[in-house]
């Protein structure tokens, strides 16, 4: 078998082609680990935290139609999604007129007036997820 110019030049070329390829694939080793490690775990229980509301109104005791305030926070929760007070009325829970959107640190502020007299159940919703039951006096 005879070795011409031109045949020694392929060989050459595919020998260079063959180790830069080579050389590429080992880089590109060595980095997919570090593209495949698992996420912090602050970012895997913010991404899977169970969305929560709480609400804690600024009296425990008010006269008919007069303003308080409810604050609280949010988890899992998108800033800007309202949240709703709701009144128990006749063991059922009704939407009361009174909405704020969340902010981006995940509280709300909210005023409220009520009108029904004695012991109010409130609670605070988003959706599908309620705050724990809380209850204010009106006189």
């Amino acid at each position: 078998m005879m070795v011409t110019k031109r045949r020694s030049l392929r060989i050459a070329v595919v020998g260079v082609l063959g180790a830069t390829s080579l050389a590429l694939a080992g880089t590109a080793m060595a980095a997919t680990p570090a593209a495949h490690t698992a996420a912090p775990a602050s970012a895997r229980t913010a991404a899977t935290a169970k969305p929560a509301i709480t609400a804690t109104p600024s009296v425990s005791s008010v006269r008919a139609w007069t303003q308080f305030r409810i604050t609280g926070k949010t988890t899992g929760i998108k800033a800007g999604s309202k949240v709703t007070l709701q009144q128990k009325q006749h063991g059922k829970w009704v939407a009361l007129p009174a909405s704020t959107p969340v902010n981006s640190g995940g509280s709300y502020a909210l005023r409220a007036e009520l009108g029904l007299k004695g012991k109010n159940e409130l609670r605070m919703v988003s959706g599908s997820t309620a705050s724990p039951v809380f209850g204010v006096t009106v006189s």
